[in-house]
């Protein structure tokens, strides 16, 4: 989580064993890897498109350097003929045209330049928010068993140090994963809305108004306004 929070994502995070957390930490390693690889794709494409722009830049200087050199020597004649003249004129022509091909040429590669590294980051930021939704998917389990847990502490063994360090550790998940944009999906007393929830029960109730949710069985969670679980609920009327 605080990986991803910070994106310091150069690291890999060595595996152990065979559960959860081991689960979880290859997932953390595979966005990594992804991120890395699009990283190194970026700066190849960068230097490709300098190297280019080098490239034909020094196109473009040349036929304006023939351009310059031909007036140059006009100029130094008293009384250049009138081939030459012409002569002069047809090599402006001429060049120009060959200045505007080489100058379209590179406005073209530019733009595809720029489409390219706008497509990366889009790839980029796609695969940061679907490497994250699916790592979430996978800590979500361990707040839930964290608060089944919690919730079935009587009353009078709450003080035990015991239950109060797991609930500063439940604490600090919660926090963040909050922080990491991981928030939960509002439930009990809102209207029924399928792209949240996740109806499994229906009772009549003449208490509350119709399509209200009145229970919630499991909590559901958004990342970053992105459902990564549904909240599984009791609906009224």
């Amino acid at each position: 989580v605080e990986l991803l929070k910070e994106k310091e994502m150069e690291t890999r995070i060595p595996l152990e064993g065979d559960d959860e957390l081991t689960r979880l930490a290859e997932t953390i390693n595979f966005v990594a890897a992804s991120r890395r690889e699009l990283d190194q794709r970026e700066r190849q494409m960068q230097e490709e498109k300098e190297a280019w722009v080098r490239s034909m830049s020094h196109d473009i200087r040349t036929p304006l350097t023939s351009m310059v050199s031909y007036s140059e020597l006009l100029l130094d004649k008293e009384n250049p003929e009138p081939e030459e003249l012409r002569d002069a004129v047809r090599l402006m022509h001429e060049k120009s045209l060959q200045i505007k091909e080489l100058t379209d040429q590179l406005k073209r590669q530019l733009a595809e330049f720029d489409n390219y590294r706008k497509r990366t980051e889009k790839e980029k930021a796609s695969m940061y928010v679907v490497g994250a939704k699916e790592i979430v998917e996978k800590i979500l389990p361990i707040v839930d068993n964290f608060e089944r847990g919690l919730a079935q502490v009587p009353e009078e063994q709450k003080e035990d140090p015991f239950v109060d360090g797991m609930s500063k550790v439940y604490k600090q998940l919660t926090t963040a994963l909050g922080e990491a944009g991981v928030e939960p999906i509002e439930a009990v007393g809102k209207e029924f809305d399928p792209n949240f929830h996740n109806a499994v029960m229906h009772v009549e109730d003449d208490e509350v108004g119709e399509n209200v949710i009145v229970e919630e069985f499991q909590k559901g969670y958004l990342y970053k306004d992105v459902v990564v679980r549904h909240s599984m609920v009791k609906v009224a009327n």
